[in-house]
């Protein structure tokens, strides 16, 4: 007997993947196979599943600013920095340090009040693990032309897979119940998951402005803990 066919959407996923890279997902030999075809109502569904995560290190960025009348005296005092900056971090950084190339721009109008200047900057960024956390965002403070720009946690890397897991198999079950409530309540039997599109990242930038500076100590348990998300786009055939 026909059946006509019909489509519900909760969200569209960006890219629809085949069913058949599922088996690619767990498994080592990926299996192709042939786009399913629904012959009754399409559901698609996106789920969203987080967990907050261990820190055993944090990612700081940190800006470095150098004024001079002129932009070869800009250049000049803004490397004498970064020459610091570099020698006082060393003893914090958990690997090298990132620094971009500097560059260099004028302002004020030139008037008595607000002289023309030259202003040179660049950002240095690097890693610190939780024991150096506190020293690192004091030395910040103290360093000339240096501010604080943000500070990261970064999630341990023991754990990874099982945390992956964990999210893959909550995300699913999720999925499932909607796809079995809507079902339900089209007076529908049978679910058939047809297709799945996983996108996944890690979350949580922890700025500091320049006027907590004067906090006595910061601790790295306070800083908010990282997450890792996981987000399923599934698409059912329901009849």
């Amino acid at each position: 007997m026909w059946r006509s066919f019909r489509k519900i959407a909760f969200t569209m996923p960006a890219l629809i993947t085949p069913l058949g890279f599922q088996v690619a997902f767990w498994s080592a030999s990926p299996a192709l196979a042939s786009v399913r075809v629904c012959n009754g109502t399409l559901l698609e569904i996106q789920v969203l599943e987080s967990v907050t995560t261990s820190s055993d290190r944090f990612r700081f960025s940190l800006g470095l600013l150098a004024e001079a009348p002129s932009k070869a005296a800009a250049m000049a005092l803004l490397n004498q920095r970064l020459d610091r900056a570099r020698q006082e971090l060393g003893p914090f950084v958990l690997d090298a340090l990132s620094i971009p190339a500097p560059r260099s721009y004028s302002y004020g109008s030139g008037s008595s009040s607000s002289p023309k200047l030259e202003r040179a900057t660049t950002r240095i960024g690097g890693e610190v693990s939780r024991d150096n956390y506190d020293a690192l965002i004091q030395l910040a403070g103290r360093l000339p032309g240096v501010r604080l720009q943000g500070m990261t946690s970064l999630a341990s890397s023991s754990g990874g897979a099982a945390l992956d897991d964990q999210l893959l198999k909550r995300a699913l079950n999720k999925g499932r119940r909607r796809a079995n409530d809507t079902a339900s309540a089209l007076g529908l039997g049978r679910v058939d998951l047809l297709r799945i599109n996983q996108r996944s990242g890690v979350v949580r930038p922890v700025a500091y402005a320049e006027a907590r500076m004067s906090k006595p100590a910061f601790r790295s348990d306070e800083a908010p803990k990282p997450q890792r998300s996981l987000t399923l786009g599934l698409d059912y055939c329901l009849r």
